[in-house]
């Protein structure tokens, strides 16, 4: 059986997969005057780039000739994943934010807008979604039907299957509270690293190093996160997580100061878009 108060957590994160973007998305629409495109331009960034190109890597490089050395190896596969990440996702940042948000005014709500369109799309897809699936197969094992949820897959995916049945069984209504922690934290991240990477594309010149910054940022983030999983437990993890977001927020907020000052040629000021 999937304890209730786990079920409960799940429908919660769930419900928050989904409002917490959207209503991070409003907010910025109807208070800060960020337009919608902007935060779509940050969706649709995350899925072309990290869902699609980065995946098609992993898949060529992780069931390539050295795919087990590196799966085999904590260290190698801290470093790996880390810096796709931080290469694939900060590299669709830059692009985007220099060509499909060119006339998009030189303020942090614009950096921020995207940020909330690419981390809420992530919220959405990686944990909403993935609530929804773990809340429906938790009912129907507290339904007693374990072995039609098992029949549901084939022969050979049906050990990984039995896996995710005892993980659901064994997990705590605390499990699924840090794993909202974790999604909190990575909005965060994306938010400064949206100003960082925005900062580099709008002053350009002696600021264009924030971009492979950002780069190592992320890469450090999700590499640690890998490294550190075998060594603390799970609430430290997060909170480490957490306070690197907040350093990397804060990083953004100091090198997105006076960003307005910085004109490039073809992009309107907050007063002309208005």
């Amino acid at each position: 059986m999937v304890p209730t108060s786990a079920v409960v957590m799940m429908a919660v994160n769930a419900f928050l997969g989904f409002v917490l973007p959207v209503g991070l998305a409003w907010y910025m629409c109807k208070s800060l005057h960020v337009r919608l495109s902007v935060i779509l331009i940050g969706a649709a960034t995350f899925v072309v780039f990290a869902l699609v190109l980065e995946s098609l890597v992993h898949m060529a490089v992780l069931n390539g000739p050295q795919g087990a050395v590196i799966r085999d190896n904590v260290w190698y596969f801290a470093t790996y994943g880390g810096l796709m990440a931080g290469l694939f996702e900060e590299t669709g940042r830059f692009l985007s934010m220099k060509y499909l948000l060119r006339r998009c005014p030189s303020n942090r709500f614009t950096a921020l807008g995207y940020g909330v369109g690419h981390g809420g799309v992530e919220m959405i897809i990686v944990f909403g979604v993935t609530m929804i699936g773990n809340l429906v197969m938790s009912m129907m094992i507290n339904g007693g039907q374990t072995g039609r949820l098992l029949s549901t897959v084939p022969a050979e995916a049906q050990i990984q299957m039995q896996t995710v049945v005892q993980q659901l069984q064994d997990a705590t209504a605390a499990t699924y509270l840090l794993g909202l922690c974790e999604r909190l934290s990575a909005i965060v991240i994306h938010l400064g690293l949206s100003l960082i990477v925005f900062s580099a594309v709008r002053k350009g010149g002696r600021w264009l190093w924030l971009f492979p910054a950002a780069i190592v940022l992320h890469a450090l983030v999700d590499g640690a996160a890998v490294l550190l999983n075998h060594s603390v437990s799970t609430a430290v993890l997060e909170l480490i997580v957490f306070l690197f977001a907040l350093v990397v927020f804060c990083l953004g907020i100091v090198v997105s100061r006076n960003m307005e000052e910085y004109e490039v040629e073809g992009i309107g000021t907050l007063s002309e878009e208005k």
